[in-house]
């Protein structure tokens, strides 16, 4: 079958970023399905194009986004692609089943559309619970803005074929918003072992980095948006400065929002145990992690990021690196059922930082906790199962209606 795939931040392993759609792009076409990808431009693809790439005909329409953007510009980015993705998807021909991954709503929308004026069936994939994110953020206030969103949210759901969701909390949600169960189903975000794996420290990457191996380093690496709450960490790093801790080392490896004023913190407390490495490409970012000792994962203490499926908690699943979470919903539970890290108060930065002086020398327990997430990784949420189960779910989903 042919698919129509949208997604407005589609990223390759050769681009900073997450790589789901790739990965499902990929296993589609290895069943003999034809994949057009329709997304934005991007640093690495500036220019409004049409590429193939590893199979996947990729057209990218002339729409920039930052994360630095104010919220404005944002909404214009957003409202700007569902015009020019229209516009291109209508050129196509022969569709047989479109797949619209979130974020944004928007995206939805498209889905929305193109069923109205083609008859195209859509499965829809909630990556973050939209429009409740933004709502709790703050980002939407505007009581008018809310009603028409939450209303649209529902009929998104309501017109499409199925929804897949990225964690239980947002399966939750989506259910909690009117659509039965069994339209529904919870395929998180993935693993990589092939890519992210324990071994020896490569010595270019500790030479070009200054990374300090004698040092306990806890590395967080992706998105530095606001909803991340990372000056979580850097309270932590100025707790464990001012009791003489000079041994535990955070790293930070990404771009986002709060990036200048996480490393302008870090300058005003004078903390030398913070470091800020800049933003790099998957391999890049799979060796500095490699060097690390830990990974953590933090977000605002908000009731919808307990729903959150962060990329970079399952890539330090396929590192083998022990999983520090502060979001009290399915990732604590993961983290501590599968005995693979410890969850800290994210009202409580003191917390993580004594945590990890109690920890930083014990061998034996985080080369357990190492043992366990990469077995979570390889047994549970590896990218060749999860793309297999989207697959699954689309091809059923075309099956109902040929």
């Amino acid at each position: 079958m042919k698919i129509l795939y949208i997604h407005q931040y589609f990223i390759t392993p050769s681009e900073p970023g997450g790589t789901r759609s790739y990965w499902i792009s990929q296993e589609l076409i290895r069943r003999g399905h034809q994949v057009t990808m329709i997304t934005s431009t991007n640093k690495a693809h500036p220019d409004p194009c049409r590429k193939s790439i590893d199979g996947i005909d990729v057209i990218y329409v002339k729409n920039d986004y930052s994360n630095y953007m104010s919220a404005p510009r944002k909404v214009y980015a957003f409202l700007n692609f569902i015009r020019l993705a229209l516009r291109e998807a209508r050129k196509q021909k022969n569709v047989d089943l479109v797949y619209a991954t979130s974020t944004p709503l928007t995206i939805g929308y498209i889905a929305m559309r193109l069923k109205a004026s083609r008859g195209w069936k859509y499965v829809f994939e909630v990556r973050d619970l939209w429009p409740e994110f933004p709502i709790e953020v703050g980002a939407i206030k505007n009581p008018l803005a809310i009603k028409y969103l939450r209303r649209m949210e529902r009929k998104i759901y309501e017109k499409s074929e199925f929804v897949v969701a990225l964690s239980p909390g947002m399966q939750e949600g989506v259910i909690a918003a009117g659509t039965p169960p069994e339209k529904t189903a919870m395929i998180p975000n993935m693993s990589k072992p092939d890519k992210f794996f324990p071994h020896p420290a490569n010595p270019e990457i500790v030479r070009e980095f200054q990374l300090d191996l004698n040092k306990f380093n806890v590395i967080h690496f992706g998105a530095m948006g606001r909803a991340n709450g990372l000056e979580y960490i850097i309270d932590s790093a100025k707790v464990l400065k001012e009791k003489g801790n000079e041994d535990i080392i955070f790293v930070f490896l990404g771009d986002g929002a709060t990036c200048p004023l996480l490393k302008r913190l870090a300058e005003e407390y004078g903390l030398d145990n913070v470091r800020f490495l800049g933003s790099h490409k998957m391999d890049v970012v799979a060796e500095i992690v490699n060097c690390c000792d830990a990974s953590i994962t933090t977000f605002l203490n908000l009731p919808i990021l307990k729903t959150n499926s962060p990329n970079k908690l399952f890539d330090s699943l396929s590192a083998g690196k022990p999983i520090i979470v502060n979001s009290a919903g399915w990732t604590k539970d993961l983290v501590e059922k599968e005995d693979c890290g410890f969850f800290v108060d994210p009202e409580r930065p003191e917390e993580l930082a004594e945590k990890l002086v109690a920890v930083k020398d014990d061998a034996e327990l985080l080369a357990r906790w190492g043992r366990n997430a990469r077995r979570l990784s390889v047994e549970v949420y590896d990218k060749s199962l999860l793309s297999a189960q989207v697959a699954d779910v689309l091809e059923k989903v075309r099956g109902r209606y040929v």
